[in-house]
């Protein structure tokens, strides 16, 4: 008899209450056990709502502060949710997977540059030519990664954020690079490739490489089906935050160097600019949840510089 008391003793009444529409279980809370996982949370809300548990977010305040994870490695109790806790739920709105988002992210520019390039130039300097087929290399390499290297911390994103990334590849390095690199008027020598062409060509095929290689290390940080995350090292890990979006830096300016138009210079600039932004808050967690082992860092994406 003792058994079941226990039980019973342990089981907590959560009460739900929505942030924005309403998503409430139809009893208006949820009953489960303080030993049970936050992602048992989350799915019961997600069967009692009818909605998919990607579009939950689950917090402790009402201005959805505190958020808690959806993880099986984290217990109510963990996340401190007590018998008659209050938890606030919001609906995220339509979701998409984060592997297909990149996927149509990096489709623009394999789309976009040899159709540019067949329809501006009746007769391409060597330089655009290099320059088509490194920049089609580079996105092909990205559209193979995300189908078979990269691991998600999170499953999807809000649908709409599909157009503002793809911005960014469609536009900045897909329709804006093109049309001027591909120009019949460009000021590059038709007569070879210059050194700084054969230059930029290695600093291409080094950065492309270890950028690469960087992306494998990241991938065994984190088993399959699992959140959890170590310290990385390897090349560059003791130089900046992310090393990956240093190697992705020395692949455009490889790039730039071989066309030298200022369409390349824009794109670099603006996507350096965006991955400082990540790289200060992959800092930010490293030292939150490694604060003893962690090596901190002081530049995030070039050594010395950012």
């Amino acid at each position: 008899m003792g058994r079941p008391l226990a039980n019973i003793a342990s089981l907590v009444n959560i009460n739900v209450r929505p942030r924005g529409k309403s998503i409430k279980p139809p009893q208006g809370h949820i009953s489960l056990r303080e030993s049970d996982s936050t992602a048992l949370l989350y799915a019961k809300l997600a069967d009692e709502s009818g909605l998919s548990v990607h579009r939950l977010r689950i917090s402790l305040g009402p201005d959805g502060d505190q958020v808690v994870a959806n993880a099986n490695g984290s217990t109510l109790s963990d996340a401190g949710i007590a018998d008659g806790a209050v938890v606030y739920a919001k609906d995220l709105g339509p979701q998409i997977d984060w592997r297909t988002v990149y996927v149509i992210e990096y489709l623009g520019p394999l789309v976009i540059h040899p159709l540019i390039y067949k329809l501006r130039l009746a007769k391409p300097s060597p330089a655009q030519t290099l320059t088509l087929y490194m920049i089609m290399g580079q996105f092909a390499k990205r559209e193979l990664e995300s189908l078979f290297v990269h691991r998600f911390s999170n499953a999807t994103m809000p649908l709409r954020n599909v157009f503002k990334n793809s911005f960014h590849y469609w536009v900045l390095s897909g329709a804006l690079l093109a049309w001027f690199a591909y120009s019949p008027e460009i000021s590059v020598s038709s007569n070879g490739l210059s050194p700084l062409a054969y230059l930029g060509l290695f600093l291409y095929a080094v950065g492309l490489s270890m950028n690469t290689y960087i992306h494998l290390i990241q991938r065994s940080l984190r088993p399959a089906g699992t959140d959890q995350r170590r310290i990385p090292s390897g090349p560059g890990f003791a130089w900046v935050t992310c090393p990956n979006y240093m190697f992705e830096t020395l692949t455009w300016t490889g790039v730039f160097l071989v066309v030298r138009n200022w369409s390349v210079l824009l794109f670099i600039v603006v996507s350096v600019a965006q991955m400082k932004v990540w790289a200060d808050k992959k800092e930010a967690r490293y030292r939150r949840e490694f604060p003893d082992a962690y090596v901190k860092k002081r530049h995030g994406v070039i050594p010395g510089i950012l």
